[in-house]
């Protein structure tokens, strides 16, 4: 069987992607194909529809899985940039490939397939989701297999889904919102989650630094001193996730300091989607 391919859709403009890699983070398409390269035996093609680069390496249907990063876009702005993204996801869904989504790729695939997405009328959800609950479809789903029933999060949001689509089951939620789902649209079905399992600690403060002034703004920090406090704490976890003295002050379970609980999602998708998806492709020469 040939290496299984998976294209990312960086969802971000340039300059966020600049702006995050200056803040101490990554790009937010190679961040991502780093970690499923890391879980898998795939090879990942990034494209950047929001900067007009959707040339894919080979024909969409030829992909064994597609996945959409964050972001730091709105759906209901819309806009050339967002419609790209929207149609690429319609073509996802037509061709039948793998679809897994992390918060804006949630709130896209969702977009696609007729569903509204909203600010959140609770506001932003920053640092941590807290008290994300599986649902009785949640705790039999494949893509929560091996995760606890209720779990902490890495997150960076401020929409949420005001009316799902057809097709859509929500399998994770927590008091601010639909927290996960699946969704089945034309040939293709969709995981998505609203926070973001292929994210590090660093990443995450990046993202503080980079929403610094908003935060403080939306009352998440009371002061500068406050947000690099956490800032700190952050990049002290990524260098021990396993610190007792920081896992309780932020209240933060196995499933957020233990990689192989915290990239669940992903690996699940990959084992049981996108590997079974390139099985199944007829051998070459046959």
């Amino acid at each position: 069987m040939s290496t299984p391919r998976v294209l990312v859709i960086d969802g971000n403009r340039a300059a966020i992607r600049e702006q995050q890699v200056a803040a101490g983070g990554s790009p937010s398409g190679e961040g991502y194909a780093r970690t499923l390269e890391s879980l898998a035996g795939v090879r990942c093609d990034i494209v950047r529809p929001a900067d007009a680069e959707v040339r894919l390496g080979q024909p969409l249907s030829a992909y064994d899985g597609v996945a959409i990063t964050g972001s730091a876009l709105n759906v209901y702005d819309g806009g050339a940039h967002i419609e790209r993204q929207i149609e690429l996801a319609r073509a996802t869904f037509a061709a039948g490939v793998p679809f897994f989504g992390s918060c804006w790729g949630m709130q896209v695939a969702v977009a696609a397939a007729g569903g509204r997405v909203r600010p959140n009328p609770l506001g932003r959800e920053f640092g941590f989701a807290r008290r994300i609950e599986l649902n009785a479809a949640g705790r039999h789903h494949p893509m929560f297999a091996g995760k606890p029933a209720v779990f902490e999060a890495i997150t960076v949001h401020r929409d949420d889904i005001g009316e799902l689509p057809v097709g859509a089951r929500v399998l994770a939620g927590n008091e601010m919102g639909v927290q996960a789902l699946e969704l089945r649209h034309g040939q293709g079905v969709f995981w998505g989650v609203q926070y973001h399992p292929e994210y590090s600690f660093a990443e995450i403060a990046a993202c503080a630094v980079r929403y610094g002034a908003k935060l403080m703004e939306d009352g998440l920090f009371a002061d500068r001193a406050e947000l690099e406090a956490f800032v700190a704490d952050l990049r002290a976890l990524e260098q021990r996730p396993d610190d007792p003295r920081l896992a309780w002050k932020h209240g933060l379970g196995p499933a957020v300091r233990e990689p192989r609980l915290k990239l669940a999602e992903l690996r699940n998708w990959l084992e049981t989607e996108v590997l079974a998806h390139a099985a199944r492709r007829p051998k070459e020469g046959a």
